[in-house]
């Protein structure tokens, strides 16, 4: 059967909400882009979304930063990562994640995977146990999460600090308690293709004030802390003032006016990327050479993506499977391939990563396929995406299976 060429883009993001752009003029207008360049005790926009933010997440403090990956490094940081300490993260993540640890000049220590994407915490409790690291750097990667009460039970036995990479987790939960809240630290992105959009930017979340204290001097607060949404009382940093450095990572007023309309609509938007996704996902489980990971009954996911695996598939056939998917205009990511391509990389190609064994890891990664779900896509789209993966299944036909 003759499908439809599939002609949307998967780069297109909803446009910025008429309010978020209405705030952004009004930024601009003032000319007081800095966060803390305000008239008297007016709130700058950055310190009005760190308490939308806090309040949302339901944590104690939030702090507004540059970037995802900045907040990844003043949370290490901040937590008592030195150089030359262990960090141990997921096998399967951006390069942004093993990236916050090297750029502190710690040492990242691979975890394996399981079929379901997420860390594989037998092998987490092994290598803590014999590494003798004492962080952990967790990635939600694509937006799965692992058995959230075990991990802690487990980072409180192997005396864990654990830091949340939530960039793909924003709303999602586990037995109702957000992501991010499970740790001493959430970090979450607003890079144009999360949750909600300003480009660039990065938030912040924890219930610790010493820590935050920390956190927000290294941000580049010199000794503005007050002029903060949701921080720790001003007593919190009489010490920590003068012993932390200051690394110039804020967000500016800008990013924070696009990103207040976005942060009140996403209940809505979660809705619909989970709408879109259990379509998609619904119809390629129909077909049974394709494994789709596990959602267990405890998480409540954000279905922005949706990842899939064909166990076996030989690495010319998946090149030839990709190959035919982008001739009829549809874009999916195979984290398989020998050289990292756009945003998609495994840890052989993370020449900053001491190279590590990851046999379960890479077997997953041989088969695994990536393809993201944009609000600008409709349902129809997603149905028509999930017929011509299945088409392009199909035409592999026994060959491209072990």
């Amino acid at each position: 059967m003759a499908r439809a060429q599939f002609s949307r883009s998967f780069t297109q993001q909803p446009p910025i909400p008429e309010a978020g752009i209405e705030a952004a003029v009004a930024v601009m207008r003032s000319g007081r882009l800095h966060r803390y360049n305000v008239v008297g005790d007016e709130p700058s926009e950055v310190m009005a979304l760190e308490r939308d933010y806090a309040r949302w997440q339901g944590a104690a403090y939030c702090l507004a930063v540059a970037s995802g990956g900045q907040a990844m490094q003043i949370a290490l940081r901040a937590s008592g990562v030195l150089p030359g300490d262990l960090v141990l993260t997921n096998g399967f993540t951006l390069a942004p994640v093993p990236g916050a640890i090297a750029a502190l000049g710690a040492r990242p220590v691979l975890v394996e995977i399981t079929p379901d994407l997420v860390i594989d915490l037998d092998d987490l409790a092994a290598k803590a146990r014999s590494s003798g690291a004492r962080y952990l750097l967790l990635s939600h990667m694509r937006g799965h999460l692992c058995d959230m009460h075990r991990l802690v039970q487990m980072a409180a036995d192997l005396n864990l600090t654990v830091i949340e990479d939530c960039a793909h987790t924003m709303g999602a939960s586990w037995n109702g308690k957000r992501s991010g809240g499970f740790g001493l630290a959430g970090c979450f992105s607003t890079q144009t293709y999360k949750h909600i959009n300003s480009g660039e930017g990065g938030l912040l979340t924890s219930d610790d004030a010493a820590f935050m204290a920390r956190a927000t001097i290294l941000s580049g607060s010199y000794m503005l802390y007050d002029r903060h949404g949701a921080g720790p009382a001003p007593e919190v940093y009489d010490l920590i003032r003068l012993e932390t450095p200051n690394t110039s990572a804020r967000m500016d007023n800008l990013r924070a006016a696009l990103l207040r309309p976005q942060l009140r609509a996403l209940p809505d938007s979660i809705l619909a990327w989970n709408m879109r996704h259990d379509l998609v996902a619904d119809r390629l489980a129909r077909a049974p050479a394709i494994h789709l990971p596990r959602r267990p009954a405890a998480e409540s996911y954000v279905g922005s993506s949706i990842q899939f695996c064909l166990p076996g598939i030989m690495q010319a056939d998946a090149a030839t499977f990709v190959a035919r998917l982008a001739a009829v205009g549809v874009e999916v990511k195979w984290f398989g391939a020998s050289q990292p391509v756009g945003f998609t990389s495994d840890h052989h190609s993370w020449r900053y990563v001491a190279q590590q064994d990851l046999p379960a890891t890479d077997a997953i990664l041989a088969g695994l396929f990536d393809m993201r779900l944009p609000l600008t896509f409709s349902l129809e789209d997603c149905a028509l995406l999930a017929d011509h993966i299945l088409d392009a299944v199909d035409a592999l036909g026994e060959k491209g299976r072990a």
